[in-house]
């Protein structure tokens, strides 16, 4: 409960926290969100960590010379992204097929959904890999499964960069064109939990989409 209550605090203050990160480590503060958007697109047990309040909490700081330079932040950003990316997909298509259905990965990705997710790659691939970009967990379980579906290399890199290079530029300049004003600062962690929500919004609707049609 700690660690729950702990990332929550850290997602509803994300510009506190990263302000402070700034204050603390100066320069490091690119290394450290690096290893945050790293982990959350490379390691399929980790979707839980704020990508996308990150950058926009990222992008707001830049504008208020809060310590972030935006064009170092954008490449140190996307270079993240598409690592962690290409790290969930080695994992997939190493040990994808191989997990024991009663294990904890094993809920998530069974027999039947690899033979779904086979399938669906095989006519929306690419399109499923920029999307889930923008999808909080999502995101993060897509190049696992991408991987371990056996989709090519060369096609998911492709749209590994395209999707990552969409959402680090959406992230961060959305940050830094709205999070200085008046209202949007005031109210940064509305604004904040509002990212999650809309975000999140598209899998939601698709999952009752899927309960109604069964």
């Amino acid at each position: 409960m700690d660690l729950l209550r702990s990332l929550v605090d850290f997602i509803m203050h994300i510009d506190v926290h990263l302000s402070d990160i700034v204050t603390q480590y100066h320069g490091w503060v690119y290394g450290i969100v690096f290893l945050i958007i790293f982990v959350e697109t490379g390691l399929v047990i980790m979707p839980f960590l704020p990508g996308d309040s990150l950058l926009f909490a990222s992008g707001a700081l830049a504008t208020m010379n809060g310590g972030i330079n935006i064009w170092i932040a954008i490449p140190v950003f996307f270079a993240a992204a598409v690592l962690g990316d290409s790290l969930n997909y080695e994992i997939g298509r190493k040990v994808g097929k191989s997990i024991p259905e009663n294990s904890f990965l094993g809920r998530f990705v069974n027999k039947e959904r690899m033979q779904k997710a086979q399938d669906f790659f095989d006519k929306h691939g690419g399109k499923t890999i920029v999307i889930a970009r923008f999808m909080p967990v999502v995101r993060t379980f897509i190049p696992f499964i991408a991987g371990a579906s056996k989709m090519r290399y060369s096609h998911f890199i492709t749209y590994n960069i395209t999707g990552a290079l969409l959402w680090v530029l959406v992230g961060v300049f959305s940050g830094y064109f709205f999070g200085n004003i008046p209202f949007v600062r005031d109210h940064f962690s509305a604004v904040t939990l509002g990212i999650v929500v809309v975000s999140i919004l598209p899998a939601i609707i698709g999952l009752i989409r899927t309960k109604f049609k069964k």
